[in-house]
């Protein structure tokens, strides 16, 4: 397949780059990543300044559910905007606020929304998951915390002490006593045994751990997990060991706080990925999608848990009328359209699909994922394979086949360990051709990237 696409912009385009690079922090990560300036975009499709197009695979890190720009938020946004409604109103109660609580809680597993209370965050995922682990200390009086290798909860003081990212959490000091768990990996097994007896273990150990006097571990004011881990590698966790979390923690009085913000609205195959294991937890962190592309996160709760004093947890934008009114109805469009259950049959051709070209490509050691949030994680074929069978990850390779899916026209982002896992979280609008070349430009950058070196000597 030939194709026209590169990376180079126009003029102004450069120019902006250029901007960019001398005024905006060192912390920039998808800017370096993606060197184009967008300038439209459509469902999937983003247009940079220089006219190429390009197949978005990435959207906003999960919160396009429905693309870009998509009719049904931009008439909740115009909609709104025309009525003359605030803007910004912190928490006080609005018709918005009222539709967006009354969507959500319509979309939430219904025995968990029927005792529920919700507390709306500063608008990124970081202030929920701050908000959920001070909610359940202050609920149960205890200040530790459980959570699991290959984590990521956040970038605040609070979700990075959960977070299992050394890179990012090296620098900074500890925000509070942390017991790490293991998170069952089946491709690279922390146990070394891989499949449902690694994930068996995994519980196992979490069991004994807690109930050993002489673990070293505090009765803890929460556990926290992924349903599927997205920057620790797009793994998802085996249905029947977050069923045994579950009773693990209920029968310990440990609540259990699930984190959807990347997982949640549909992207796993099911509204909530939640609702594939059947386990009923004690708190659930959302945002990105929520907001139907705007800024907006909350904590859904059990009421027991409703011990917090006025002010104990404020944000000066948890107000976002617009961001409500797009959430609702991107959740209520989800729902009507049967897009959770689009998800998963596409999700599962495609991951069928990249499966079956690893006997052509033999840097692809794994595909994994649920519905439309994949992983492909690339290694060395040469590589010496561990007890499980997994080859040495390949983060070069990685990075090769990444600049390479640019210049073909498809935006893909990396995650995984040792950032060697080429993530796919396109819009759940993704249609079936959309599909189709979003394989075909996959499959050419890895085979390109494989033969690069040599060409390059």
């Amino acid at each position: 397949m030939t194709l026209t696409v590169g990376t180079s912009a126009a003029p102004a385009g450069d120019a902006i780059l250029r901007r960019q690079r001398i005024r905006e922090s060192a912390a920039r990560t998808y800017a370096r990543s993606f060197p184009i300036v967008p300038v439209r975009a459509n469902g999937m499709t983003v247009e940079g300044a220089d006219g190429r197009r390009y197949l978005d695979c990435l959207s906003g890190a999960g919160t396009l559910a429905l693309g870009h720009n998509h009719p049904v938020v931009l008439e909740a946004i115009r909609r709104t905007l025309d009525s003359g409604a605030p803007l910004h109103l912190l928490d006080l109660a609005t018709a918005e606020k009222d539709d967006f609580t009354t969507a959500l809680f319509e979309s939430l597993p219904e025995k968990f929304a029927a005792k529920a209370r919700i507390h709306f965050c500063g608008p990124a995922g970081t202030d929920a998951v701050e908000a959920t682990l001070k909610l359940m200390q202050t609920a149960t009086g205890r200040r530790g915390a459980l959570a699991f290798t290959g984590a990521y909860h956040g970038m605040t003081a609070g979700a990075l002490a959960v977070t299992g990212n050394t890179a990012v959490k090296a620098p900074l000091p500890s925000a509070g006593e942390v017991t790490r768990l293991p998170y069952p990996y089946a491709y690279r097994c922390p146990f070394g045994l891989g499949g449902e007896r690694g994930a068996e273990l995994a519980a196992a150990y979490t069991e004994r751990l807690l109930d050993d006097p002489s673990g070293g571990v505090l009765p803890a004011a929460a556990m926290i997990l992924e349903p599927v881990q997205g920057e620790g590698g797009v793994v998802p966790a085996p249905d029947g060991w977050l069923r045994e979390m579950r009773r693990i923690t209920a029968e310990r009085g440990i609540p259990l706080i699930v984190d959807e913000v990347q997982t949640g609205v549909g992207r796993t195959g099911r509204m909530w990925a939640v609702e594939h294991s059947g386990i009923e937890p004690d708190a659930m962190v959302l945002s990105k999608a929520i907001g139907g592309s705007l800024p907006l996160a909350v904590v859904v709760y059990r009421e027991e848990y409703d011990s917090w004093r006025p002010g104990a947890h404020t944000g000066t934008f948890r107000g976002n009328t617009l961001a409500m009114a797009a959430g609702a109805a991107t959740l209520r469009h989800i729902a009507a359209n049967g897009l959770a259950a689009r998800a998963e049959t596409v999700g599962a051709r495609l991951a069928a699909r990249l499966d079956g070209a690893r006997g052509r490509l033999p840097v692809i050691g794994d595909v994994r994922g649920r519905g439309l949030m994949l992983g492909v994680e690339l290694v060395d074929p040469a590589g010496e394979s561990d007890s499980c069978g997994a080859r040495p990850a390949n983060p070069g390779l990685a990075v090769r086949v990444r600049e390479a899916c640019l210049a073909r026209g498809l935006i893909v982002e990396l995650g995984g360990r040792h950032d060697a896992v080429l993530r796919l979280l396109p819009p759940l609008t993704i249609t079936d051709e959309q599909a189709d070349a979003v394989l075909e430009r996959l499959c050419e950058a890895v085979e390109f990237a494989m033969r690069e070196p040599a060409a390059a000597g």
